[in-house]
């Protein structure tokens, strides 16, 4: 398998004034709902209209990757009734907003273990994907019955078993390919809603050197604005990957020095 990405812990990736990968974990849509004396749904009703404003927000400054915490592999503890609904708004949300995506060129990825899931929702993310395939802008993730450490394991597995013979020699070359987000680089940026300051089993391998931003807003109510301040917490932050503040300098004015030159 080819590596698309370079990781963050051998290679200083490229960086920029806007995150090229942004990942999102959604919470607060129960408390949202809480607060109005409304049940859990509709809280994660209301949630779906942050997720269309967030991804209109990414795609109009130019974020490359979008990558959304929709339901994790610890979520089936929740009420029965709740789980169900969550996939019935899956269900709904793929045949709904699939068209609109596909529309404003954005590609969608489902990414988890789908094993749990009824096989008509199998079958709708499969037809999902394959609408959106080849939309060459956004590329939308949603991270559906997901966990990192799950991720973890079923890479390492599939790794050992397609290649034997390297047992004791595997490198984090051998093993990306086979995690669910190789068709993505490392997220630049990592926001949570809702006041939580944890990762929950989310993405443990990518987030190695991601900027973190935690929020109190609920996610019901995150919009653009919410957005834009998530933004300019990660545009004030310094990149560093191991290095000094003086060796960031020091290459900022070579780069400098060669765009005169240039």
């Amino acid at each position: 398998m080819a590596l698309l990405f370079s990781s963050s812990t051998k290679t200083i990736p490229p960086t920029s004034h806007i995150p090229r990968h942004i990942a999102v974990i959604m919470d607060g849509n129960g408390r949202w709902a809480r607060k109005r004396f409304l049940p859990r749904v509709a809280g994660h009703k209301r949630g779906l209209e942050s997720v269309r404003e967030l991804v209109q927000s990414c795609a109009s400054i130019g974020v490359a990757y979008l990558t959304l915490f929709a339901f994790s592999s610890e979520n089936w503890r929740r009420p029965p009734d709740e789980v169900n609904f969550l996939m019935e708004l899956f269900m709904e949300a793929l045949g709904k907003e699939v068209i609109k995506l596909h529309e404003n060129n954005i590609r969608l990825v489902i990414v988890g273990d789908r094993s749990q899931f009824d096989p008509a929702l199998r079958a709708r993310i499969e037809e999902a994907e394959s609408t959106t395939a080849t939309n060459t802008g956004l590329t939308l993730s949603i991270a559906a019955n997901y966990g990192g450490r799950w991720d973890l394991m079923q890479a390492i597995n599939r790794m050992c078993a397609e290649n034997p013979e390297r047992v004791g020699t595997y490198t984090e070359d051998d093993l990306v390919p086979y995690l669910s987000m190789r068709h993505a680089p490392e997220p630049d940026l990592f926001i949570r809603t809702g006041g939580e300051k944890r990762i929950s089993n989310f993405l443990l391998w990518q987030l190695a050197y991601t900027e973190l931003y935690f929020t109190d807003t609920l996610w019901p109510d995150f919009d653009h604005k919410a957005f834009q301040l998530a933004i300019k917490s990660y545009q004030l932050r310094e990149r560093r990957f191991g290095r000094t503040s003086e060796q960031l300098m020091q290459s900022a004015q070579q780069d400098t020095e060669s765009h005169k030159h240039a």
